[in-house]
């Protein structure tokens, strides 16, 4: 998938995506219609990344059927469902499921906008952060048992003599691992160097 962000409209209904489309290609956006579910499924391996906006009542399959089978792909676009009025039942089970709002017809124009420019935000703060925390694990992989001894020590907040003594080692050989983690992790400096590890034991 590109990393230009392209809003997917999802409607059985042409004039619904018609108007969706003309909208959000006059707010600058990327846009790209599907006539049904079951059409975005088949279209998706070669579809661009972005966000998803999907009617919620739809004939084969509908809104929250789509967001079932999304999370069974392991796709993590972020959807947003348009509902009728009388589907906040509906609307409700769609954010349980995952979505990232929902919009209610008759649909304020900035409404629908500003919800697509947070979920399109979001969705490329995850992914920076998901790329950060994959190469971030690729750098620990790469340190030895010691390597790796020596940064936990590190990162508990231990100076060097201490670390050294709970190790059996010399303080100045605390320094050469200390320099080697510092060089592998890539690291400018200790608080960079605690911030990625605290990253990898974080979320994601």
């Amino acid at each position: 998938m590109s990393d230009s962000k392209v809003v997917h409209v999802i409607d059985d209904d042409v004039d619904v995506r018609q108007s969706l489309a003309f909208l959000l290609s006059a707010a600058g956006l990327a846009v790209r219609t599907h006539d049904s579910a079951v059409a975005f499924l088949k279209a998706l391996p070669t579809l661009q990344d972005g966000c998803i906006v999907t009617d919620i009542r739809m004939p084969e399959m509908d809104g929250l059927e789509l967001q079932k089978r999304l999370k069974e792909m392991k796709i993590d676009m972020p959807v947003i469902v348009i509902t009728g009025h009388g589907d906040v039942h509906l609307a409700v089970s769609a954010m349980k499921s995952g979505a990232v709002d929902f919009i209610e017809k008759p649909f304020d124009d900035e409404a629908l906008l500003s919800a697509i420019q947070a979920a399109l935000t979001q969705h490329s703060d995850d992914r920076r952060r998901q790329s950060l925390v994959a190469e971030v694990r690729k750098r620990l992989k790469a340190l030895s048992e010691r390597e790796k001894e020596v940064l936990n020590g590190l990162v508990a907040g231990k100076p060097n003599k201490i670390i050294a003594y709970e190790l059996g080692i010399s303080a100045r050989t605390v320094e050469v691992y200390r320099a080697n983690v510092m060089t592998k992790m890539q690291a400018d400096s200790l608080s960079e160097l605690v911030r990625m590890a605290l990253i990898d034991a974080g979320p994601g």
